[in-house]
């Protein structure tokens, strides 16, 4: 379940799982597990077989069955938004997530905020009936937008009513992750969902490391092999969070959400 809560918690560590067949997928995730991350992405954009849905859902319970209970988020990242290509259609891929939300497979599923508005409501409707969480994204990989626009994408996950919010651009300059955070900052003072934002990229990296001082409750990290650019490796991240905090300290009472599930 997804909540709020307040205090210097530290954020959920998410890794992902690029697999393109059943073979890597599984030799992936034996080496995550290592690692004990607390979520586990499943990018399914990377799957070779993923028109073939018998094929989706006997992977995904490959991934459930030997996951040791670690929560699945399952993500098909679109190319717009920074995804592998594939021949899919956008009401393919909402097919796709709707089957496999029917099944125990998976925890929670991602769909990008910018969607036809027909298709988040679906899903919305389809992950409650199932008792799955809904995260509602957006992804800029070639600049940081205004302040602004980054409130309105997770202003709108929220109006949609996913159970968080999730945003992650790219910096051309250490303003642009400034910006990042202060956007986390303020829009957690506003929304009552948990938010997932980062900076990506190497000027971003300290986005995941900081990240839940300004309300992010999740930062995504390398098990094995890295989805997107800045992922820092899950052993390293968490030793320089749990320096951060402690060099913080038990007065430092930053307002941030966490994941529990």
């Amino acid at each position: 379940m997804l909540e709020r809560g307040e205090g210097a918690h530290s954020p959920a560590i998410c890794t992902p799982l690029v697999g393109k067949d059943r073979k890597e997928l599984l030799t992936e995730l034996a080496e995550i597990l290592l690692k004990k991350p607390d979520i586990i992405e499943w990018r399914l954009d990377f799957y070779e077989e993923i028109q073939d849905i018998n094929s989706v859902l006997s992977a995904a319970k490959d991934i459930y069955e030997n996951s040791e209970r670690t929560p699945i988020l399952l993500t098909v990242r679109s190319q717009k938004e920074g995804g592998q290509p594939i021949s899919l259609s956008e009401k393919e891929v909402v097919a796709i997530l709707a089957e496999v939300c029917k099944h125990p497979y998976v925890a929670i599923i991602d769909f990008e905020v910018s969607n036809q508005p027909e298709h988040i409501r679906y899903l919305r409707e389809v992950s409650k009936e199932n008792n799955k969480k809904l995260v509602l994204s957006y992804h800029n990989f070639s600049f940081t937008p205004p302040k602004a626009e980054i409130f309105k994408s997770l202003f709108l996950a929220e109006f949609y009513g996913a159970d968080a919010a999730k945003a992650a651009v790219m910096p051309q300059n250490n303003q642009d992750v400034l910006t990042l955070l202060e956007a986390t900052r303020e829009a957690e003072k506003e929304l009552t969902i948990p938010l997932i934002t980062m900076s990506m990229g190497g000027l971003g990296a300290i986005s995941r490391i900081v990240g839940w001082m300004y309300g992010s409750s999740v930062t995504f990290a390398v098990g094995k092999s890295s989805s997107a650019p800045g992922q820092v490796p899950i052993d390293e991240l968490r030793k320089i969070i749990q320096l951060t905090k402690k060099v913080t300290g038990p007065e430092s009472h930053y307002s941030h959400q966490i994941v529990s599930i």
